[in-house]
């Protein structure tokens, strides 16, 4: 039957293909706005393609961008984050569109706070930036269920992501929502708007062979719904080799230069839509921050050897997790190491060398995107790209070798290439960016206490009760109930709770067996506890707890506390992922093991203070809270407190590490589950920080309210203030000059974040100081000094926010020793 159907399959494919190319030609050219517009204008604006760039009004653009997404960060936040994008040389911000935030209720919408999408993109567009919208909506992005909502899973007959009409449907109104919601806005370019490219699905390819004969008409039914929508702009497609006409095929990915096979049609153009700036953390995992040399290289490669013309960091502004929405195992804080890290500051050097190489390659624009291309080898590791006109070249040389350095000669250009780089040459002779020698300025980023919550006194707690009695109630039955349909993902929590009657032969060992598919259990015997167990994001699926336990004679309770640490983000047929406790039994010595699975089982969903909402100002109200006492290091403890709202502009962070697990919430809003009692394999927490916006904060009498599951110790917490204290530059002085500076030499740049000025000089030195000088000193000190440095950078540095010293010996009064290459080395402190 396989066989049979090829052949209709071809042909459906290629009416499918030119359905949509007939649609494309329609809807990619719109003039002006729509009538009564405010956006009305009288000049043709359209967004079309050829095969080297995105063409905007007949023009091709090398387009820069960057991942910020609404839901990770407050409206507060969203001007200055897309600011310093720009800054930072961007010209598109690129965001996923969070299906389960906008409907988390069947025909519920949400558009508001951090969820007013209209309004981040106008704010882009206030900015001068365009805006790439990935509607999917299956989106993954590390977030709850991919960013599917879970009242999906309770539709008749659905199977997710593939060719499957129930599924099918409610992606459709979905997505046709949220492209009519941007016509209405006149958002989309040709109307005025920012909006050049939208994206259908996501990374589909890598689950298309586990639905068989579904999935690729599912691609092709997906594209031509996309299309059919008449946004007036292209669409994309990720990791989707076989993405039908006219859709766009892109690559993600740490390395896309080289791994991407490019796109499948030469009128395509090659675009990367994920260009990962770390890799995103995990409970349990020690971070992995990237550095900006590999990142620039990466670019570079793909530039060249691609002809790629648009490029997006995920992410550019990572952000925090706030709430229940990180998918499994993933912390609160998202991608901490981008260019403008959780909290949107500048992070540096990564911010400041993509700034200069953006500013390298926009230089040399038109023969990138319409010169003729060579490419040349040098050696078995080192290679040329060459792209010229009439009037312009620009050269990309290329060392692989990660250990030597390599000299290539380039028509009459000279070139020494560091280990592993890429060197731009303006004019095919000119270097103007390498990506291995970074002249940026590196920051140390602190944590400053500001208030210690160390007052017993103003503490109070309450003890989540231990669920025990088995009552008539709707979750109740003689099985185990999957945790997830069961708490329709509403709750981390899913109490278990069943009878056991004991008869003693006064010398048993008794055992109690629980295996799980959930992340976390806990276990009370008679409202005790007896133990825990949790998993890990790369360990094996099921969980066993195995323990020791004491039983009376008689009946006796049993008490499983089931915990989700996020739900699933990926993979196929997502529906029918099963989560939760799925045995249970008690060995007694001596004796066959005695399994629970059928016995009478009650289910409650979530905990008491949850249910309740202690977390709340109302809620709180009416909960019994106590005065702290030994109860202190217990798990299944609500905790409470207040503080005031440190002075000034810095971020504020909690310093969580005394507490074990659980969530917290800042004057009634979640700011993301914590778990610094999961050790990385470098013995600390994968996160102790955690960020509160100054939107969730009053001046005065902030409430805190923490739910640890698992023990701590809340007097050691304390409110911080984080803060780049100290800034380092070390720049030689045959670096290349910077692009975006008018002076001809190569210069130190410092530069405080805002709202900060250079109050002291920690070091200084201009000759051979040694390379790395973050740590201050006067061992930094090379053979050859010159005295009147410190003066000079004090003089040019103190008291601004950003000052800029000359790397020449003119500068320090003259050469402080003939015939030694130098270098300027400066550590300046912030405050």
């Amino acid at each position: 039957m396989a066989n049979r159907e090829r052949p209709m399959a071809a042909a459906s494919a290629a009416a499918a293909a030119a359905a949509i190319m007939s649609v494309l030609v329609a809807t990619l050219v719109v003039a002006g706005a729509p009538s009564g517009g405010r956006n009305r204008t009288a000049t043709r604006r359209e967004v079309t393609y050829d095969g080297r760039a995105l063409i905007l009004d007949g023009t091709k653009r090398m387009l820069f961008s960057g991942d910020i997404h609404y839901p990770r960060s407050t409206p507060e936040m969203w001007p200055g984050l897309i600011e310093n994008a720009k800054k930072g040389g961007l010209d598109v911000i690129q965001t996923y569109v969070f299906w389960n935030v906008h409907e988390p209720i069947q025909g519920q919408y949400n558009f508001e706070g951090r969820y007013d999408l209209v309004k981040f993109i106008r704010e882009v567009h206030a900015q001068g930036l365009y805006v790439s919208l990935r509607v999917g909506p299956f989106i993954e992005a590390e977030w709850k269920y991919g960013g599917l909502p879970f009242w999906l899973r309770s539709v008749p007959n659905i199977t997710f992501r593939s060719d499957n009409e129930p599924f099918k449907v409610h992606m459709q109104n979905f997505v046709a929502k949220i492209v009519n919601m941007m016509k209405d806005e006149n958002l989309y370019y040709p109307h005025g708007g920012p909006i050049i490219i939208s994206q259908i699905e996501n990374e589909y390819k890598l689950v298309e062979a586990a639905f068989h004969s579904r999935g690729p008409p599912y691609v092709r039914w997906a594209a031509a719904m996309a299309v059919n929508l008449h946004t007036g702009v292209p669409w994309m497609m990720c990791k989707q080799d076989d993405a039908p006409d006219p859709i766009i095929n892109t690559c993600n990915g740490l390395i896309c230069g080289e791994t991407f096979l490019g796109p499948n049609s030469p009128n395509k153009p090659a675009l990367w839509t994920e260009n990962w700036t770390s890799r995103y953390p995990l409970y349990g995992h020690d971070p992995r921050f990237r550095s900006a040399a590999d990142i620039a290289f990466a670019v570079a490669l793909f530039i060249a050897r691609k002809k790629g013309s648009f490029v997006n960091y995920y992410m550019y502004h990572g952000g925090t997790n706030f709430g229940r929405f990180a998918s499994s195992y993933v912390t609160t804080s998202y991608y901490d190491g981008a260019p403008l890290d959780e909290y949107g500051l500048v992070w540096q050097s990564t911010w400041s060398h993509l700034r200069e190489l953006h500013a390298a390659v926009k230089q040399s624009e038109e023969p990138l995107l319409s010169g003729s291309y060579s490419n040349y080898s040098f050696g078995e590791q080192q290679e040329g790209h060459v792209f010229e006109t009439e009037s312009d070249c620009v050269a990309f040389l290329v060392n692989f070798d990660k250990q030597k350095t390599s000299n290539i000669q380039l028509g009459e250009a000279s070139v020494q290439l560091a280990p592993k780089s890429i060197s731009i040459l303006s004019g095919c002779r000119t270097i103007v960016f390498e990506t291995a020698k970074i002249n940026a300025q590196h920051g140390l980023r602190t944590a400053q206490i500001v208030q210690p919550l160390n007052d017993v006194d103003n503490w109070k707690l309450f003890k989540e009760p231990i669920s025990q009695e088995i009552s008539n109630t709707t979750h109740i039955g003689n099985r185990l109930f999957e945790h997830l349909s069961t708490t329709k993902d509403e709750t981390d929590y899913l109490w278990y709770l069943s009878r056991y009657d004991y008869r003693s032969d006064g010398h048993d060992q008794i055992v109690l067996n629980v295996e799980s598919q959930a992340h976390v259990l806990h276990a009370y015997i008679n409202n005790d506890y007896v133990g825990s167990v949790h998993g890990s994001h790369d360990g094996p699926r099921n969980i066993i707890l195995k323990t020791p336990i004491t039983l009376k004679e008689g009946r006796n309770s049993i008490s499983l506390l089931s915990v989700m640490v996020g739900s699933p983000d990926s993979g196929a047929y997502m529906e029918q992922r099963t989560f939760g406790v799925r045995k249970v039994s008690i060995q007694q010595e001596h004796q066959k093991s005695h399994s629970l699975n059928n016995e009478l089982w009650k289910h409650q969903v979530g905990l008491s203070g949850e249910t309740n909402k202690i977390y709340t100002l109302e809620g709180s109200s009416h909960a019994q809270w106590t005065a702290i006492d030994k109860s202190i290091h217990l798990p299944l403890i609500w905790y409470k407190t207040t503080f005031d709202t440190p002075w000034g502009n810095d971020p504020v962070t909690l310093n969580l590490s005394s507490m074990g697990k659980g969530e917290v919430w800042i004057n009634g809003e979640s700011i993301g589950r914590y778990w610094v009692s999961f050790k990385t394999p470098s013995g600390q927490p994968s996160q102790s920080l955690y960020h509160i916006p100054q939107y969730f904060l009053e001046p005065r009498e902030n409430t805190l309210v923490l739910m640890e599951e698992m023990g701590g110790d809340p007097l050691q917490i304390t409110v911080n203030t984080m803060s780049v204290t100290r800034v380092y530059s070390s720049v030689n002085e045959l670096s290349t000059p910077s692009l975006l500076s008018r002076r001809k030499h190569p210069a130190v740049r410092l530069r405080c974040q805002k709202g900060k000025h250079i109050t002291n000089i920690e070091f200084a030195s201009y000759g051979n100081p040694v390379e790395d000088c973050r740590s201050s000193g006067r061992s930094c000190l090379g053979s050859c000094h010159a005295e009147t440095t410190e003066f000079v950078v004090k003089d040019a540095c103190l008291g601004r926010r950003k000052c800029a010293i000359p790397v020449r010996p003119a500068k320090f009064g003259g050469d402080p020793c003939p015939g030694i290459e130098k270098s300027l080395s400066v550590v300046a402190i912030c405050g």
